[in-house]
């Protein structure tokens, strides 16, 4: 079974860095786009960063400048590299990944389980 597998998230300072990860295994035969996704407590799943295949990157207006989107296709994993976090970077971060299972000649998307960022003093 194809699966995600996150990890790193936990409790930083402001101003501090942490470094997710986010693993896909499996049966795959290949993996396209691969995003991170954040949801804070009562508010809307919000959009982070993605990576193309190609390594070209896009990210959020309120993490640019600061998060870093990158991905090992030996591995099969992507990463968010998180710097400068403010509070408001508190939330519960999904990793997504679309991905051709062996056999299928279609891409589906997987998510991660989730892992918290905390940022508080």
């Amino acid at each position: 079974q194809v699966q995600l597998v996150e990890s790193g998230g936990g409790l930083v300072q402001p101003g501090g860095s942490l470094r997710l990860s986010c693993a896909a295994s499996g049966s795959i035969f290949s993996i396209n786009t691969m995003e991170w996704y954040r949801q804070a407590p009562g508010k809307q799943r919000e959009w982070v960063a993605r990576i193309t295949s190609g390594g070209n990157t896009d990210y959020a207006d309120s993490v640019k400048g600061r998060f870093t989107i990158s991905r090992d296709n030996v591995k099969n994993t992507e990463y968010l590299q998180m710097n400068s976090l403010k509070p408001e970077d508190t939330a519960v971060y999904y990793c997504k990944a679309y991905i051709r299972p062996l056999g299928s000649r279609y891409f589906i998307d997987f998510w991660g389980q989730g892992t918290q960022v905390t940022v508080s003093s």
